[in-house]
C-alpha cells in the first residue's frame, strides 16, 4: 500500500516548476534586496544591543540561501546591514534546507526555526543566532505612527488571535519526523 503524500505535494511541484523556469529579471532582485534591507535596518534600529553587536561585525559578510534565492549582506560601521559589494567572499553561508515554503510556512507557524546548514565561522554564526533569537518587529508600534495607539492595539490583538489559530491549526497536524527535531542547524563547518 503506497503512502499518501502531502496535500501540498502538488503545490510544492508547481512551486519547483515555476521557479525553474520564471527567473525575475537582474534589476527586480536588486530592487527586492535593497527593501529587505531597509526593512531589516529598521528593525535593527529598533534594538541598540542588536547595532552594538553587529558594529562588532563590520565589514564581515553572511550569505543566506533558499532555493534559488541568495543574498550576501555586510555588516557597516553603524551597527547595520548593507547588501555586500558583488564579487564579496562570504565568511557564513546559512543554507535553508527545506524546499518547501509551505513547509517553512508551517515551521515559522509552530513558532520555530527552518532547518539550516551552517558552513563558515562559528562565532559570527551565534552572532547572527542571537539577532534570530532576540530582535523582533515591533508591528504595533509601527502602527500606531499611523492610526493610533488604540486602533493600533486593537489591531495587534485581533492579529495576535488569527496567529495563534494558525499555530493551533498547523501544530495539530504534524508530519512524521524521521530522526529528530526539524529545527536548528544540520551541519558545522569552519
Amino acid at each position: 500500500m503506497a503512502t499518501p503524500s502531502s496535500p501540498f505535494s502538488f503545490l510544492d511541484d508547481l512551486f519547483n516548476r515555476i521557479g525553474e523556469r520564471l527567473q525575475p529579471p537582474a534589476w527586480a532582485v536588486h530592487e527586492t534586496q535593497h527593501r529587505a534591507v531597509l526593512f531589516l535596518n529598521h528593525v535593527l534600529q529598533q534594538e541598540p544591543e542588536a547595532q552594538q553587536r553587529l558594529l562588532r561585525q563590520q565589514g564581515r559578510v553572511v550569505r543566506f540561501q533558499w532555493r534559488f534565492v541568495t543574498m550576501d549582506l555586510v555588516a557597516t560601521p553603524a551597527g547595520l546591514l548593507d547588501l555586500a559589494p558583488a564579487g564579496s567572499v562570504p565568511e557564513l553561508t546559512l543554507t535553508v534546507t527545506d524546499e518547501s515554503p509551505f513547509e517553512l510556512a508551517r515551521a515559522t507557524l509552530r513558532g520555530g526555526k527552518p532547518s539550516v546548514q551552517i558552513i563558515g565561522d562559528v562565532q559570527l554564526a551565534a552572532e547572527v543566532n542571537w539577532l534570530v533569537d532576540h530582535v523582533r518587529w515591533d508591528v504595533e508600534d509601527d502602527l500606531a505612527r499611523l492610526v493610533g495607539d488604540v486602533p493600533a492595539h486593537t489591531i495587534a490583538n485581533g492579529a495576535r488571535r488569527v496567529v495563534e489559530a494558525l499555530r493551533q491549526f498547523a501544530g495539530g497536524r504534524k508530519p512524521p519526523q524521521a530522526g529528530g527535531p526539524s529545527t536548528g542547524s544540520a551541519s558545522t563547518a569552519e
